[in-house]
């Protein structure tokens, strides 16, 4: 089993930045990937950015330019640095650690992007 717990959530104006942050712990050798996804009521949870062990990056389209996800393999950390944040940026954002064939989910914390 994995743990994951997200941390940095919260309201901030247009144009502004925040920076999400995620601990993995447990069965951590079997983590190939972490991610950052989020969701809003009524859609779908899309990806927002992705990292593998190996430091491959991928990334929504529409935060490309604007969000960096970055790892701490060491502390088992992962991180999000979202800039020049949008309105349509507000959502649930959820961190998941993968392994082959399955993925762990934090619990949430909510992004808030104000005018």
């Amino acid at each position: 089993q994995v743990q994951v717990v997200e941390s940095g959530g919260g309201l901030v104006q247009a144009g502004g930045s925040l920076r999400l942050s995620c601990v993995a712990s447990g069965s951590i050798a079997s983590i190939v990937a972490m991610g950052w996804y989020r969701q809003t009521p009524g859609k779908q949870r899309e990806l927002v950015a992705r990292i593998t062990n190996g430091g491959t990056t991928d990334y929504a389209g529409s935060v490309t330019g604007r969000f960096t996800i970055s790892r701490d393999n060491a502390k088992n950390m992962a991180y999000l640095q979202m800039n020049s944040l949008k309105p349509e940026d507000t959502a649930v954002y959820y961190c998941s650690a993968e392994r082959i064939g399955y993925r762990y989910w934090g619990q949430g914390t909510q992004v808030t992007v104000s005018l």
